[in-house]
């Protein structure tokens, strides 16, 4: 599923969930005080870490959260002459698990599963610019970075 797909879907999630609870009452007819029920914890632990199960190149720069036992999939697409390196892991916190097989030559795929609590830095970095033998081509670095909180 695409990035914007993703949040239209939890957004219209949450706008049902909202309406659905506008409108509702209890208590009995005729009584002056009305039962208020406590909001439900937000799913999100805070506002700049987000629950993912897959990243792209998309996510690029973003903090995001796991719970231990969940995984998450990288999927970066490259071409032949601008491939993504393998994607690296700095921390603690994820174990490589079978992410399936890479079909285009350029592309960096993995998988992580959350095995304990702590901070994960994934990056990965390809050239800027096409590198073909006899042509011009640039020195720059296009770089992936995405931190992960398994909490």
């Amino acid at each position: 599923m695409r990035r914007t797909n993703r949040h239209t879907t939890l957004a219209l999630a949450a706008l049902t969930l909202l309406l659905a609870g506008c409108g509702t009452e209890t208590g009995s007819q005729g009584s002056d005080t009305d039962t208020v029920s406590p909001s439900p914890p937000s799913a999100s632990t805070s506002p700049s870490c987000t629950p993912v199960s897959e990243l792209d190149a998309a996510d690029r720069g973003s903090t995001v959260c796991l719970a231990v036992g969940d995984t998450v999939r990288v999927s970066l697409d490259g071409t032949k002459s601008r491939p993504w390196k393998p994607v690296t892991v700095e921390g603690s916190g994820l174990e490589a698990t079978n992410s399936g097989i890479v079909l285009l030559p350029g592309d960096a795929n993995a998988a992580y599963k959350a095995v304990s609590a702590g901070t994960v830095r994934l990056s990965s970095s390809r050239p800027l610019c096409a590198t073909d033998t006899g042509r011009v081509s640039c020195k720059g670095i296009q770089e992936w970075l995405v931190t992960v909180l398994v909490k």
